[in-house]
């Protein structure tokens, strides 16, 4: 008796957070979000399959997802097994010609077909990309010289608009392209802003491995302008890999993009809990 009371109370409350979502899913139908997807989630299986289930969901809900990944650590293990050396300068990868090739076999190839895999286990349909299929992100060599390290100048989004009316969901490698046709490795966070942007993209979510931008006592803050940012940067607040992170939001905004939170991918369903419930989930900054 016990046993089914606990169960049936366990029934009520996952009918009323249905209940209690159903403003947020009116609120984000249709809506395209960009979610970065990388961090300690991806080397995880328990993680990778939750993820994947919450996309699925998303889709079903009629949310436009479109995952842009990284993959670090994938390649930093396939560079060792190789024994091809890497160097970075402030944080990015100098990519030569060799290291070049295993970025784009390991982004392109087995995290990227990683994650289709994870989302069609679900009874999602997700379809494998990268920023050079349909010259989708057109990119410049970085400055300064990182070897074959791009940044995107230009944004073809035609090809994910094929994918808004149907039950596709596309998952983008960070691989770019140059107009000479060279191949450029991009920044995972970089590449989903200038996608979002791209596609003025109602949120992009940066799943991460910290729970948001802190303030100087530790606490998360929940909600940031542009012009907070830039007060936090200044005074030291926001400093060491969040930068780039806080940066790649403002960059985001300044596109089109209505918002931009910065969340622990860690945390069991965060992509849920940011749409769909009234608190949400990590720092939010927009206009």
């Amino acid at each position: 008796m016990e046993l089914q009371q606990a169960m049936q109370r366990d029934s009520i409350a996952t009918a009323r957070t249905l209940s209690e979502a159903l403003p947020f899913l009116q609120r984000y139908d249709g809506a395209i979000v960009v979610i970065k997807f990388g961090g300690h989630a991806m080397g995880d299986d328990a993680a990778m399959e939750q993820f994947a289930r919450d996309i699925v969901l998303m889709k079903q809900v009629n949310v436009n997802p479109i995952i842009v990944h990284g993959g670090g650590p994938m390649i930093n293990e396939m560079l060792e097994k190789q024994d091809v050396k890497s160097e970075f300068v402030n944080g990015k990868r100098v990519t030569d010609a060799e290291t070049m090739k295993i970025v784009e076999m390991v982004l392109s190839g087995s995290v990227n077909k990683r994650i289709v895999g994870a989302i069609n286990k679900q009874g999602g349909k997700a379809v494998g990309l990268s920023g050079k299929d349909a010259n989708l992100m057109v990119c410049e060599k970085a400055k300064p010289d990182l070897g074959f390290v791009g940044e995107p100048v230009k944004i073809n989004p035609d090809v994910l608009h094929t994918f808004l009316d149907s039950d596709l969901i596309p998952v983008i490698a960070p691989v770019g392209v140059g107009v000479d046709g060279q191949t450029y490795n991009v920044n995972g966070d970089t590449a989903a802003g200038a996608i979002a942007a791209g596609l003025d993209a109602d949120r992009l979510l940066l799943l991460t491995d910290v729970s948001g931008v802190k303030d100087a006592d530790g606490h998360v803050i929940t909600q940031l302008t542009p012009e907070h940012v830039a007060e936090l940067t200044a005074n030291g607040v926001i400093a060491g890999g969040m930068i780039p992170k806080t940066q790649t939001a403002l960059a985001a905004i300044e596109g089109g993009v209505r918002a931009v939170v910065i969340l622990d991918g860690r945390a069991p369903h965060a992509c849920l809990l940011e749409l769909f419930t009234e608190h949400g989930a990590g720092s939010l900054i927009r206009e």
